[in-house]
């Protein structure tokens, strides 16, 4: 018996009469007989919407004269209508004649970019059999074989099918995953850990077997043990989970491969406890992950930041190229207090975001070649860009495109991506991978790797995690993980559109106030097949999610105002949607009303959409493969359920009831438009971007390396203090505002002085907790004071200072 399902796309219909479909009927009933579901397409149109939602096809039979199908505004749809991109009618004129080619091509070429290696068989008829030399060249490379219904008995062909579909279900597993069905198939005693055995331990306890019931037996008789060998050692890198690592290596484009269990913080500390060590140099772009902060205090290396842009909405912007150039790297370095006690001036290492938490991504080939002198290692941190390689919008831009095809030469330096693989792909929770193709001037042996790889991994691995992390890589493989990509981008276009058009469609009516939200995005775009450049709302689709020219940051446009960068440096990924709200501009214009971003999040959060994150007037919400319509239009109905209740100055208490229920002081009596007022004027008035801007542009000053002060923050060195008496003091902990989520002081930095840049921007982030209640900034390092609201920080204490607390 095989499992799975089986697309019939024929012109035929089963359930007329006449020999044909007869035949078709016996087929049909043979295929069941060997355990396979049918699903019947009358037409094109049938046809590719069962390949939009029927993942478990293990076979399709295909029609090479399949009807059209009527499109859904009336007439037929043709075969170049599925994405624009005329694939399917192109390939039909490689046969060389003249003739319109059949709409099963159509159907055909839809299969190859929705599933990879699915066996396909074309029906021929008997007035078509002198046509098979005429076929498209690469139809036979798109079928696994062709059938004449009326010459072989219906057995016979529903044979071949099931044959070929069974084969495909044992093909597509990947390799650790398959190991593990196998193994768990086999029904063998547990003898060894974890000691749940299986999940029997659970059912022992009232509480245990509702755990039990609520995820199922098949998770715990996966949960084993390192003892398993013939599932192969995650530190050994053997057997199946080798395997599965080589393939995830073939698919993502790189030398090695590593799967991390621990999420991409984990990935991060590995690569970074490796490629540098005690009183090393290590450039570190300033918009980074706590967890790059942390291999620093391991390692104990000396960290020389990289300052990124930034834009008048508070978005932190790309490394401009003088940055990153040779001598912007070297005055980095000179400037730094830190160096005369370095090992070397030579930095070991590098790492930058990439893309950044806005969706900014780099073209990582011009950034190793800028970085290329002044370090022979570099780390791109890809934590929410695992997807990069699977797109052509995004080609060039992702680590793993650094290689000697692309970067000739001695000088290519060693490059690391770590990828947060369950963020934006198909993978459960922690689970992460490091990809290395390493450069002659900086090897990576593996055995000195995986020392580093060992200490921060774990002896007790989850295998379901382990498969999950090779399923991701299946998913991707071939054409098919294009294809998911790009319903991802599709999808995140169609939806920054909409923004757009309800803008103006609100605008043109002039029955309501003319406001609403807008996505951050290029205003225009140019074809570059015609040179005509036209409004981002108005261009096609199929341009703007195969064109990277439409997302490239050009230099001073002012719809992104970030400033000093060059054409190419970077682009914008068009997944990572940035809503903005009214009251700043990209180039920092303040108007005279606003909408703060955090009371529409908050209103978003009541209708059930949890947004990724909140700055000052702009809030990102993610479109990964799990996209649909449905979900996207209902948060474009929350935005225009928000203007109407804006509009209406409708009563905070219906708007955010949980809000004035814990604060009634503070927010009884007040309507919504009130309190975005009210929360605007404070903004303004605190000069709050700007202030954040000069906070994150003029870096505190480094008085000692993160591990020093690691090593006074356990054995008792730190005290925490009130920014009002935090001046002049060193920071012994990391302090991170969300928003906007990168680190605003490093261990070892001095606080500067009462009126400088760092205590101004966080006396300012403290007096709006105070003033709004319930819109608090998430600070990492801060400790609030539950009866003052004041702000504490940990600061190393003076030498003369007691330890005693």
């Amino acid at each position: 018996m095989v499992n799975g399902t089986v697309m019939l796309a024929l012109r035929e219909n089963p359930l007329g009469g006449g020999v044909s479909a007869e035949q078709l009927r016996r087929i049909g009933k043979e295929l069941e007989r060997h355990g396979l579901e049918l699903r019947w397409a009358a037409d094109a149109r049938d046809a590719r919407a069962t390949l939009q939602t029927e993942v478990g096809i293990a076979a399709a039979v295909v029609a090479w004269d399949l009807p059209a199908g009527r499109a859904r505004g009336g007439g037929s749809r043709g075969p170049e209508a599925d994405d624009g991109s005329g694939e399917a009618a192109a390939r039909a004129g490689e046969a060389g004649d003249d003739r319109t080619p059949a709409v099963g091509a159509d159907v055909l070429a839809h299969i190859r970019r929705r599933f990879k290696d699915l066996p396909v068989f074309l029906v021929m008829t008997d007035d078509s059999e002198h046509d098979l030399d005429r076929l498209p060249l690469w139809v036979s490379e798109a079928v696994v074989g062709y059938i004449w219904p009326l010459e072989d008995t219906p057995a016979f062909i529903a044979g071949r099918v099931a044959t070929a579909a069974r084969t495909y279900h044992k093909e597509i597993l990947p390799p650790f995953f398959r190991a593990l069905r196998r193994f768990d198939d086999a029904h063998e005693y547990s003898w060894h850990t974890p000691a749940h055995s299986g999940g029997v331990a659970f059912l022992k306890s009232p509480a245990g077997r509702a755990f039990f019931d609520y995820y199922g037996e098949r998770l715990f008789r996966s949960d084993l043990s390192i003892s398993v060998g013939e599932l192969g050692s995650l530190f050994e890198h053997n057997g199946p989970i080798g395997e599965a690592e080589r393939n995830a290596a073939r698919v993502f484009g790189a030398e090695r491969t590593y799967f991390v269990l621990h999420g991409d913080s984990t990935a991060d500390r590995m690569v970074g406890h490796y490629s540098v060590t005690a009183d090393e140099i290590a450039l570190v772009d300033r918009n980074c992950h706590k967890s790059v902060l942390h291999g620093l205090v391991i390692s104990g290396a000396r960290p020389v930041y990289l300052v990124p842009t930034r834009n008048g909405y508070g978005l932190a912007g790309p490394l401009p190229p003088a940055e990153i150039a040779p001598s912007g790297v070297a005055a980095r370095i000179a400037a730094n207090p830190l160096t005369p006690g370095a090992v070397s001036a030579d930095p070991q290492y590098a790492v930058v975001t990439n893309s950044t938490y806005d969706g900014l991504c780099y073209d990582t080939v011009a950034a190793a070649r800028a970085l290329a002198p002044s370090t022979p290692r570099l780390h791109f941190d890809e934590a929410w860009f695992a997807y990069a390689r699977f797109h052509p919008l995004y080609a060039g831009r992702y680590g793993m495109a650094v290689g000697p095809d692309t970067f000739e030469g001695p000088d290519r330096p060693t490059v690391f991506a770590t990828q947060s693989t369950h963020k934006l792909l198909a993978a459960l929770s922690q689970c992460a991978m490091v990809h290395v193709r390493p450069a002659p001037r900086a090897p990576v042996e593996h055995e000195r790797f995986n020392e580093a790889f060992m200490m921060h991994g774990t002896t007790s691995p989850l295998y379901p995690a382990i498969a999950s992390l090779d399923v991701a890589t299946a998913m991707m493989d071939g054409t098919q993980g294009q294809w998911l990509i790009d319903e991802a981008v599709t999808e995140a276009i169609r939806f920054r559109q909409a923004v757009v058009r309800t803008g103006r469609r609100i605008a043109a009516a002039g029955d309501r106030p003319d406001w609403f939200f807008g996505a951050w995005q290029p205003d225009t775009v140019t074809d570059p097949a015609t040179g005509a450049t036209m409004p981002f709302a108005e261009a096609p689709t199929a341009l703007l999610a195969r064109d990277p020219g439409c997302w490239q940051l050009a230099p001073g446009a002012p719809w992104h105002g970030f400033r000093d960068l060059a054409d190419g440096h970077c682009l914008l990924d068009p997944v990572k949607v940035t809503l903005t709200c009214p009251g700043v501009t990209a180039t920092g214009a303040t108007q005279e009303w606003g909408i703060p971003a955090r009371v529409l999040t908050a209103y978003l959060a009541t209708r059930g959409i949890v947004v990724e994150k909140t700055d000052s007037y702009s809030t990102l919400v993610l479109f990964s493969m799990g996209i649909t319509k449905g979900k996207w239009g209902t948060l474009m109905d929350a935005l225009m359920d928000f203007k109407n209740l804006y509009d209406s100055d409708a009563p905070l208490d219906g708007v955010l009831p949980e809000l004035v229920e814990q604060f009634p002081r503070r927010y009884a009596r007040t309507s919504l438009r009130a309190l975005c007022l009210q929360m605007h004027e404070h903004l303004t008035r605190a000069d709050f971007i700007s202030s954040l801007d000069t906070a994150f542009q003029q870096l505190p000053l480094p008085v000692h390396p993160p591990q020093h002060c690691y090593r006074q923050l356990i054995r008792g060195g730190t005290e925490r203090l009130r920014l009002a008496d935090a001046a002049g003091r060193v920071a012994a902990a990391m302090v991170t505002v969300t928003p906007p989520g990168i680190p605003v002081l490093m261990p070892g930095e001095s606080t500067g002085a009462t009126d400088g840049p760092l205590l101004r921007y966080l006396r300012a982030l403290e007096a709006f907790d105070r003033a709004f209640p319930g819109f608090h900034s998430e600070a990492h390092g801060v400790t609030v004071d539950s009866e003052t609201g004041d702000y504490l920080i940990e600061c190393l204490r003076r030498p003369e200072e007691p330890a005693g607390r």
